[in-house]
């Protein structure tokens, strides 16, 4: 097992590329089940994730070409409607497999899903939305088991937004019987790009991107060649990289429409980022302010960037209060930033922060995929060496994230524990 040893106290200074969304690859590699033939996507990332999708579909006769950069996937051939537990109990994303199974095959028998222990998410909203489609969802010895001989539209209300539940719902609803009307969908971007995918396979999807999503089954879909979009989460964790460092970096391949909440905040707490070319350039302050920050479905503040952001503020001037309302159990990593020095009462789902002029390095422990990304950005900034263990939680979701931080000039590399 690896661990990332870091010398704080490094200004980062250079430019570095965004890799590709891993939330938005994801459910488009689910999406090949829809239909036979070569698809081909663009901008994939090589991410721990990404593997595990690529196994999954694998076992289930997906043929897939390349691992990173350009992916090609044919579903003509599947033998095997089964999710095992072995492999979606390490990505809970496993779970959109669910929708276009029953959708395309008729039949889907998926694990319960695992991934980072961040909250219960469970997902019930999935499968009250395919059996109100019209699929029979019996739960057996830790199983999802559904069956259908076809979907048929339906109008389905989210009691909550769900991003993974939108986009399982959108992709089965893509191939029933006449129209599906999805209440209180997710708005996230990624939600959006997989409803353009679909539509470039010959969907009819109106409303992605509004809490009103409206889709016109059609009998078959065709292949597709798409380019994922750049990561937004990795954007916002290398901006606050710049940010803790007092650096001054340009990310290439970021766009801000999809950022304004996160970019607003760190606006706030100092940092100067705008255009710069065909990046965005991000210079960090002398002094961070403190901002308070409530995590909320998209256009909110994401909640992928709550840990990263309580790291900047861990050393900003002054007092501030971080609110998790998307998932109860998402503050695992301020006992880990304690470690460090850091000064954070948790009460509830708040975390008040009351900046320091420095944290030391430590020991710590990653516990999930942005809790890790928090503390690497807080040793980045800390005295002294900071040693975090765990790091396969990193490498779900940044694509060589050490890599890139070296390039701007961190002290930072992983060694066998």
């Amino acid at each position: 097992m690896e661990k990332m040893m870091i010398e704080g106290g490094y200004r980062l200074v250079g430019q570095i590329p965004i890799s590709g969304a891993k939330n938005e690859a994801l459910p488009l590699f689910a999406a090949s089940l829809l239909v036979d033939g070569w698809s081909t996507l663009k901008n994939v990332p090589a991410l721990a994730d990404i593997r595990t999708i690529s196994r999954l579909l694998r076992q289930m006769g997906v043929e897939i070409e390349g691992e990173k950069g350009t992916v090609r996937l044919n579903a003509a051939q599947v033998h095997s409607c089964e999710a095992p537990y072995n492999l979606v109990k390490t990505m809970r994303a496993s779970v959109l497999v669910l929708g276009p199974l029953v959708a395309k095959w008729r039949r889907a028998r998926v694990s319960l899903p695992g991934g980072c222990a961040i909250g219960a998410r469970p997902i019930n909203l999935h499968l009250k939305g395919l059996e109100t489609l019209g699929a029979k969802v019996e739960l057996k010895h830790g199983y999802v088991e559904a069956r259908a001989d076809r979907l048929r539209g339906a109008k389905i209300y989210f009691d909550i937004p769900t991003v993974t539940g939108t986009e399982n719902i959108m992709m089965a609803a893509a191939l029933a019987e006449g129209r599906t009307i999805l209440e209180n969908a997710a708005r996230e971007p990624e939600v959006v790009e997989l409803a353009k995918a679909l539509h470039k396979m010959g969907a009819k999807i109106q409303g992605a991107g509004s809490d009103v999503i409206i889709i016109d089954g059609v009998k078959e879909l065709c292949p597709v060649e798409y380019r994922i979009m750049s990561d937004r989460i990795e954007a916002g964790t290398l901006m606050v990289a710049a940010g803790i460092t007092q650096g001054n970096v340009k990310l290439l391949h970021c766009d801000l429409t999809q950022m304004e909440a996160v970019v607003t905040k760190l606006r706030e707490a100092g940092l100067e980022i705008f255009p710069d070319g065909e990046g965005v350039k991000v210079i960090g302050p002398v002094n961070i302010k403190a901002v308070d920050v409530k995590t909320l479905p998209y256009p909110g503040f994401p909640t992928d960037m709550q840990a990263q952001i309580m790291a900047l503020m861990c050393l900003a001037n002054g007092l501030s209060v971080v609110t998790e309302t998307v998932f109860e159990n998402r503050f695992m990593h301020v006992s880990e930033l304690r470690r460090m020095g850091a000064n954070i009462r948790v009460e509830g789902g708040k975390a008040i922060v009351r900046g320091l002029s420095n944290l030391t390095g430590a020991p710590v422990m990653a516990t999930d995929l942005r809790a890790s990304a928090s503390l690497v950005l807080a040793g980045l900034a800390a005295e002294g060496t900071t040693e975090v263990s765990r790091i396969y939680h990193l490498d779900r979701g940044y694509e060589k994230l050490d890599e890139k931080l070296s390039q701007l000039g961190a002290k930072i590399k992983r060694v066998q524990e």
